[in-house]
């Protein structure tokens, strides 16, 4: 659907993007994560064309766009600050790329209206301004002015992060729903593990200009390909040395000289181990209540273990507790030293 092919962005004296290559399959929802300033958005803008890249090239639906203007590449964009027209109706706002496109009122009618319902707009929205909508409300109208002229691709760049944390939730699966029921290949930025993990169908791991790792999100979580995706998806714990050498004695593949993670859930309190698994003893230092899930910090080898336990309602431990962790060294992530340290010269 749409090829990045060794892409080189500069600005100045400052390389922003190193040799990017992706590829994003038809109707597939991608997405770029990364933290702040690693080169997600230069991404999006370079496929946009905001940004003309240096070097390499940009190929959509088989035709290189890397020099086309960014009305002719047929790519609709929702910003972060949505970019709509405060003092406009929503009706008017959905129709502007219509009426740039000189469409016949009857036409832009049919077209609005109909993309209007499908976000789920009502008849006394669309004759609002849009500044009396909420901030979900007009999440929606950036969703239906991009999609409104039949887009080849959406381009979608951290829509939900001026929202709170519930709406958030709430927006993302009907950003999701919406997705699958246009089909339409979209491309999203965010720095939000949990919104890529959720919403993706891949997702490509950003840092300081370079693509870590590109995978679906089990992938991402459960076999990270380098320390730095290992740390920024999600929790996790780093194995000091003493579990590391009782690891390796029990028959992993692992040695002190690589730095070792593992998940908080792949850790388990109380259970019985089965062959090639390891019982620590530990104790409960201290524990976070979640709801769902319980927390624990337990003492155990000479560090502290983060685990995560399911809220049953009954087997909950308490600070100074005894008991016993059980780990499969399987579930350790290892990565060698001189990563950190490559890491560090990026």
């Amino acid at each position: 659907m749409i090829n990045l092919h060794q892409i080189v962005v500069r600005f100045d004296d400052f390389t922003a993007l190193h040799n990017i290559d992706i590829e994003v399959k038809k109707g597939e929802f991608f997405t770029f994560l990364g933290p702040s300033g690693c080169g997600k958005t230069t991404t999006l803008r370079t496929i946009t064309g905001f940004i003309e890249p240096a070097e390499g090239t940009v190929v959509m639906e088989g035709r290189d766009i890397t020099k086309v203007p960014i009305e002719d590449r047929n790519i609709g964009i929702v910003f972060q600050s949505y970019a709509l027209f405060p003092t406009m109706t929503v009706y008017d706002n959905i129709a502007f790329g219509l009426k740039i496109k000189k469409m016949k009122k009857p036409e832009v009618d049919r077209k609005v209206r109909e993309i209007a319902a499908k976000v789920d707009l009502t008849d006394e929205q669309l004759a609002k301004a849009v500044s009396q909508l909420s901030g979900g409300q007009q999440q929606r109208v950036a969703i239906a002015r991009a999609l409104v002229t039949d887009p080849a691709i959406i381009c979608m760049d951290e829509p939900l992060s001026n929202l709170d944390a519930k709406l958030r939730v709430q927006l993302r699966n009907e950003l999701k729903k919406m997705q699958k029921d246009f089909g339409i290949t979209t491309i999203y930025v965010t720095h939000d593990q949990e919104e890529a993990l959720t919403l993706s169908d891949r997702i490509a791991v950003f840092n300081k200009g370079y693509i870590e790792q590109i995978g679906t999100p089990n992938e991402i979580y459960n076999h990270s390909k380098t320390e730095f995706v290992c740390n920024f998806i999600g929790d996790i714990n780093r194995l000091e040395d003493g579990i590391v050498r009782k690891a390796a004695e029990a028959g992993a593949d692992v040695s002190t000289e690589n730095h070792n993670y593992i998940r908080l859930e792949r850790l388990h309190v109380n259970a019985p181990a089965s062959e090639g698994q390891l019982s620590l003893k530990g104790k409960v230092q201290s524990r976070e209540y979640y709801g769902l899930y319980i927390k624990y910090y337990i003492e155990t080898e000479g560090q502290i273990l983060k685990v995560i336990e399911k809220n049953d309602g009954v087997n909950i431990y308490e600070e100074g507790q005894e008991l016993n962790v059980l780990l499969d060294p399987r579930d350790i992530m290892s990565y060698p030293a001189c990563e950190a340290s490559d890491e560090a010269a990026k």
